[in-house]
């Protein structure tokens, strides 16, 4: 375990923990951490990689990806990927990342008034407590997912015997959280029923409109795409979780517009 901690050592003897500063230039040479995306990110953090990369193509702020195995390790919170290193700072996940580059004076939702700013936490919030703790049980808590996707994938970075016992700790650790927030009892079924119902609040407050406010997107666009496009994308058992999704078409359109004007592909 010493060897995966040795990055998190140097990084943070090079750089300051979490911490919000004034306002000033985004940092050069920012580096976002991540797992690697062919052998080992799993659907959550994969959701969380794209949402972060995703906010910053739109905010237009210059970035770099580094995959390392030992990613988890390397991160200043809990674990959490993905984390930026950004000049002195280290920063993890979503909304911490957005609130660093929003002290840096960049910001997706400057333009919005007080109800639409309320609007778009709220939904933020919906996205997180629902699609993202759907993508946890699935992964983590449902037995042939686990058995079939998830171990393999989680441990195939690790040597013996610290392939078991990672993956051991990190269950435990993901079963934890669910059963705190009362998802880890949830039947397959009722899991499926929350993301259809947060599905269709999302689509009934996109409409036809371009965005989520309207021309520009925002980062409630950025995380819901973040979510969208890789539980579509995603290789799973079956397709119930996407397929679920791909019965919103303005949402699975809101995810080729997004995926064509900030990445200049089409998978979808």
């Amino acid at each position: 375990m010493a060897d995966f901690k040795t990055s998190s050592s140097i990084l943070t003897k090079e750089c300051l923990r979490t911490q919000i500063c004034g306002e000033g230039e985004w940092p050069k040479n920012t580096v976002i951490y991540q797992p690697y995306e062919t052998e080992q990110i799993l659907l959550p953090d994969n959701s969380k990689c794209l949402s972060v990369k995703t906010f910053l193509k739109m905010a237009g702020l210059e970035f770099i990806v580094e995959a390392r195995e030992n990613a988890e390790y390397m991160s200043p919170h809990r674990g959490k990927v993905p984390f930026i290193k950004a000049g002195q700072f280290l920063v993890a996940d979503f909304e911490p990342i957005v609130s660093f580059a929003q002290s840096k004076g960049y910001s997706l939702s400057t333009s919005l008034d007080e109800t639409q700013k309320w609007d778009l936490r709220v939904y933020m919030a919906l996205v997180n407590n629902v699609l993202l703790n759907a993508e946890i049980y699935v992964t983590w808590n449902h037995e042939l997912t686990y058995k079939e996707l998830t171990k393999p994938r989680y441990s195939s970075v690790y040597p013996f015997p610290l392939n078991h016992w990672a993956t051991y700790n990190k269950r435990r650790e993901m079963l934890s959280h669910l059963d705190v927030l009362g998802w880890k009892k949830k039947s397959l079924d009722e899991v499926f029923k929350e993301v259809e119902r947060i599905c269709e609040s999302l689509s009934n407050f996109l409409g036809d409109k371009k965005y989520f406010f309207y021309e520009k997107p925002t980062e409630l666009d950025a995380l819901v795409f973040g979510h969208l496009f890789s539980i579509i994308t995603t290789p799973l058992l079956n397709n119930r979780f996407a397929a679920t999704v791909r019965a919103y078409d303005n949402l699975v359109q809101l995810c080729v517009r997004i995926e064509t004007e900030f990445y200049q592909s089409r998978i979808l």
